[in-house]
């Protein structure tokens, strides 16, 4: 399925993401190790395993990157020009190796840009849950989109 159009959008729409993704450790290590983030509590089991989790924490970048990213194909794949930027971030909940996270977005906020008269920014609300429905992410983004071609 292809993005939707900046006039296609409804405020207040929502969408339930199909895509799920369940995260591994791989996952945790690849992208601390990418990013350069060399924070124990991400990728050293022995250390991590004194800490009041018992465990590595899935890198919290990471698990906002996955977030919006399960929310692509329904929403923007294709008719997005840029992110304009995200605020309003949490992580309510950690997330291990092994949690499997879904994607739900609603629509906020619609309007026209005002340099750009093609195009109109699209500002989103998205959470990410666990397997077990606990909210683990939940970011507003403000996106630039393509209005539907005349």
């Amino acid at each position: 399925m292809a993005g939707l159009y900046f006039d296609q959008f409804k405020i207040g729409q929502v969408f339930k993401h199909e895509i799920r993704r369940t995260v591994t450790d791989m996952d945790n290590v690849l992208f601390s190790s990418l990013t350069y983030n060399p924070a124990a509590i991400h990728i050293d089991h022995d250390y991590a395993s004194r800490t009041e989790f018992g465990k590595p924490l899935i890198n919290s970048i990471f698990t906002l990157g996955l977030v919006i990213g399960l929310s692509v194909q329904d929403t923007t794949l294709g008719t997005t020009i840029a992110n304009l930027g995200m605020t309003d971030t949490t992580f309510p909940k950690p997330v291990f190796a092994g949690d499997t996270i879904r994607s739900e977005t609603r629509v906020l906020e619609l309007r026209d840009s005002k340099s750009r008269p093609g195009q109109g920014i699209v500002t989103f609300e998205h959470s990410g849950l666990n397997q077990r429905d606990e909210v683990v992410c939940c970011t507003t983004r403000a996106a630039l989109m393509m209005r539907s071609p005349k």
